[in-house]
């Protein structure tokens, strides 16, 4: 009689498998799909906050995170927390963040200016934690 082993190899390739075809996966690209040219040389704006922030984090079980090129990229079994958008959650609550301090955005020609996203990542063995940072200046026409 023969005692087969099951080669941790294949083990390995099989879970590899199992995680690409089953899992979470998320790219946290964020590229917006249009453009708008506003001139700021004219005395027609003011700037009305800045360094406004809005953060957003997902957990997940059996997975890792990294950034790459300014976009976070999960690649996971179960997610445990969170929605998996991080970057609209974190341009959401940078909209609060902001309503809380300057008052309600209704009615005001705002635009945000010098956005700038921080990505990070903590990956323990068995769980990961994507997060998304965007910080902003935020101004207001006047005419």
């Amino acid at each position: 009689m023969h005692n087969h082993r099951f080669p941790g190899a294949v083990f390995a390739l099989l879970l590899a498998g199992t995680i690409t075809l089953t899992g979470c996966g998320t790219t946290g690209a964020y590229n917006a799909a249009t453009v708008t040219n506003v001139e700021l040389s004219e005395d027609n704006y003011e700037v009305v906050a800045t360094n406004v922030r809005g953060s957003a984090q997902a957990g997940y079980i059996l997975g890792a995170s990294f950034a790459a090129s300014r976009q976070q990229r999960t690649l996971a079994l179960v997610r445990v927390a969170g929605s998996g958008e991080l970057y609209g959650e974190a341009l959401n609550n940078l909209w609060a963040s902001f309503e809380a301090e300057h008052g309600e955005t209704d009615g005001r020609e705002l635009a945000l200016t010098n956005v700038r996203t921080d990505t990070d990542a903590l990956n323990l063995l068995l769980y990961t934690r994507p997060r998304v940072t965007i910080r902003t200046d935020v101004i207001q026409f006047t005419d």
